[in-house]
């Protein structure tokens, strides 16, 4: 009996220096980081101590930068599960070699965008979209597809009556709603999920005071630069977009009027004309937790053909139906513009499912006369209105009800 209790002493002992010879020095980066996990600091100890070799420099990264609130509560296994997850799909995918690691690092790696709740999402979402573009031969053309498929393989729409508009991709997926900032995640999930880069960009609100928006925004290696899109995706592809117009009012610099680029990278060198920058999120103005990019002159740039000339009005347009409740919900309608016989342009109104900033737009000259007709599904007036902006409409607004 005495031997035995001998030898499981000398077990133990040799078992706890093997332990910490083979425990890794945790990286003096993480110093700031493990001063706000507190007793969770222990969980990092571990994803540290088990991440594989070739993984440590995205772990690094990862815990670097993490929020404050997400050092004091995520689990080392949900961090080990995310790191090898997204290294495995840069090794998997073709285009995964093409993506410089920086950019990997900060827009496939991380396991969150903004402040939505820390969902294991990586494994569903991995199996769901590498299936949807297992044939697809480089990242644009996956992009496109996933694009293309995602609001019908998650079957989750725009809606106002989501619970909250940071939901996590689970809720949303649960609901079948989400805000447009909901949607992004998604997407921006679904996306890194596959190993193409991914954020999300927005602004707190538009400078005609017409509320906020995000979006995202994607890193191709055969574009090799930002180019946004939607959860919605817009038919003419990249950079195209209803929110194109609004954004190309941004005012550079504004926390308020500025368009912003998430980053999970924090910019504090005093060098670095990003340092300080943070993500508005309109749901918790005061939360500076999520680090951002100012890129309100590449959307000015972008958009500037497209805002109003001198002279010129813009003509914002919507349709909606009167419900038995009394209520108004919004319909996508044929609208043709006119003056006189003769055809000047003609579209259809955003449906129950667009995002609420979203109208037909029309560029009008000032100081003329103009017909806004509402059509049935034969082209057949329904309602018809005049338009006539003075040399001081900049712009109109003018919303179509339909009957029933």
């Amino acid at each position: 009996m005495i031997w035995c209790m001998k030898y499981a002493i000398i077990f133990a002992t040799a078992f706890s220096i093997i332990s910490s010879c083979l425990a890794v020095e945790m990286p003096k980066s993480w110093s700031a980081t493990l001063r706000h996990a507190g007793k969770n600091a222990a969980e990092l100890e571990i994803a540290w101590n088990q991440c594989p070799e070739a993984q440590r420099k995205g772990m690094e990264f990862l815990v670097e930068s993490m929020p404050a609130r997400d050092a004091a509560s995520l689990k080392g296994d949900f961090l080990l599960e995310n790191v090898r997850l997204a290294y495995e799909a840069r090794s998997l995918m073709p285009w995964g070699k093409d993506i410089p690691e920086e950019i990997f690092l900060n827009d496939v790696l991380p396991y969150a965008v903004l402040d939505e709740s820390r969902d294991r999402w990586r494994a569903d979402f991995m199996k769901r979209f590498s299936a949807m573009v297992k044939d697809a031969k480089d990242a644009s053309t996956a992009r496109e597809i996933i694009n293309a498929k995602i609001s019908q393989e998650l079957g989750v729409t725009y809606n106002t009556k989501r619970r909250a508009p940071n939901q996590g991709p689970a809720e949303s997926i649960e609901r079948k709603m989400a805000s447009c900032t909901g949607l992004s995640i998604l997407l921006c999930d679904a996306l890194r999920s596959v190993c193409i880069p991914c954020r999300i960009a927005g602004t707190a609100m538009w400078t005609t005071m017409e509320g906020n928006h995000n979006w995202n925004e994607v890193w191709l290696p055969e574009n090799k630069r930002w180019m946004f899109t939607e959860y919605d995706p817009d038919k003419k592809g990249l950079d195209h977009g209803w929110h194109l117009l609004e954004a190309a009012r941004g005012i550079p610099g504004s926390q308020f009027h500025g368009i912003f680029a998430t980053s999970w990278k924090k910019h504090s060198s005093s060098n670095d004309k990003e340092a300080g920058r943070f993500f508005p999120m309109v749901w918790n103005i005061e939360d500076t937790s999520v680090p951002a990019l100012d890129v309100t002159q590449r959307y000015i740039d972008l958009g500037a053909s497209s805002l109003p000339k001198t002279g010129e009005c813009e003509l914002r347009v919507d349709a909606v139906a009167l419900m038995p409740d009394g209520k108004e919900q919004r319909q996508a309608s044929k609208v043709s513009l006119r003056q006189a016989d003769v055809l000047v342009n003609e579209g259809t109104t955003p449906t129950i499912t667009a995002d609420t900033n979203e109208f037909l737009v029309f560029k009008i000259k000032q100081g003329q006369r103009y017909q806004l007709l509402l059509l049935d599904e034969q082209s057949k007036p329904l309602e018809e209105r005049v338009v006539a902006p003075t040399k001081d409409d900049a712009q109109l607004r003018m919303k179509l009800v339909i009957k029933k």
